[in-house]
């Protein structure tokens, strides 16, 4: 079963100029701009995609906002920077808004000028001329392998996510207490088939709070969910706001005297709520009740030092080391509780 450390290129939000690329003219000096006629079946597709969408445009805010709402695509736009900002400071505001890299961000202008400068400053964005829009849903980036339930829904639940930051920006006390207000529940279950287009898509997607970086295909996952030997666990969140979906996996090889934690992830929607070392500590939980010792995997991929702090905070020590990849032990002698602002529902 291969693990590539090279994950294949993900687009995760694609980033619209408006003039000239989304309309034909321009806002500010044309009595009437013009939807492109191929744009609506554009964005709608991305959409239903799972890839998220936003706008870097030099304009007058509320009247481009105004004739977005009159094409009826500004629902789909999240974070739009429409400002005399440069393109760059734009999309770096979006991807910081998002939580995500600019590697994983696609960036569409009908200006040489603004792509090229995008380009220097920024050279990890995919860049695309306006005048190419007709090939763009055949990119290979913009074909997730597989649509699922929460890739369909994902805009909705980044919009909940604004909701979620506008009422802690408003809130006034500890994090813990706003946190408790949430109303959260946290799901931990071994997944099912119905899971496993979900589990690929966490594990081609999820950088930053992801353990390893292996990738594991579809049919890995099938043959690792009929296998005697390994542990493969999904996580879902939901809140008074609504669900995030399935955010979290996690894949345990389960030997005779020892397990060992092959990956842990979560999705980086989730890293404020607190609840990246819950599935962590059901693991431990588990190999205690089982008397086995635990290990577990750790490769840096240059954004994942979280994981390896988090991994220390819980009590796992090196014990080996194979070029980058180490292997960490936990002695089981202080396992930690679950939060209290939450409340932990284990499925069987």
């Amino acid at each position: 079963m291969n693990h590539p450390r090279e994950k294949p290129r993900v687009i995760k939000c694609v980033v619209w100029d408006l003039d000239n690329t989304v309309w034909d003219g321009i806002l500010l000096e044309d009595e009437h701009v013009y939807l492109r006629s191929a744009i609506p079946h554009i964005v709608r597709t991305l959409d239903s995609r799972g890839i998220l969408q936003s706008v870097a445009s030099k304009n007058n805010p509320a009247e481009a906002i105004a004739r977005l709402q009159e094409f009826g695509l500004a629902e789909y736009f999240l974070y739009p920077q429409i400002s005399w900002n440069s393109k760059v400071a734009s999309i770096q505001n979006i991807a910081s808004s998002i939580n995500i890299g600019t590697d994983a961000v696609a960036f569409i202008d009908d200006q040489p000028f603004e792509i090229e400068e995008v380009r220097f400053s920024l050279p990890e964005v995919l860049c695309i001329n306006a005048a190419d829009l007709d090939h763009l849903l055949d990119m290979p980036e913009m074909k997730p392998r597989f649509v699922t339930d929460d890739s369909s829904q994902r805009r909705l639940m980044y919009i909940s996510d604004r909701q979620r930051k506008e009422a802690e920006q408003e809130f006034v006390g500890p994090e813990e207490q706003f946190l408790a207000t949430l109303d959260m529940e946290f799901t931990i279950q071994p997944a099912r088939e119905e899971d496993l287009k979900r589990a690929e898509e966490l594990t081609v997607r999820t950088n930053q709070l992801n353990t390893t970086g292996y990738t594991y295909s579809y049919e890995d996952l099938t043959q690792l969910l009929q296998s005697e030997h390994h542990l493969l666990l999904i996580a879902s969140l939901s809140d008074r706001f609504g669900a995030y979906g399935k955010i979290g996996l996690a894949l345990v090889e389960c030997q005779e005297e020892k397990w060992i934690v092959r990956v842990l992830l979560m999705s980086c929607r989730v890293m404020s709520r607190g609840v990246g070392t819950i599935m962590m500590n059901y693991i431990m939980r588990l190999a205690k009740e089982k008397n086995v010792r635990l290990q577990a995997e750790f490769v840096p991929n240059g954004r994942n030092r979280m994981m390896y702090v988090t991994y220390k905070f819980a009590n796992f020590r090196e014990v080996e080391r194979d070029g980058e990849k180490e292997v960490l032990e936990n002695d089981l002698t202080r396992l930690q509780e679950f939060p209290d602002y939450l409340r932990v529902n284990i499925m069987q």
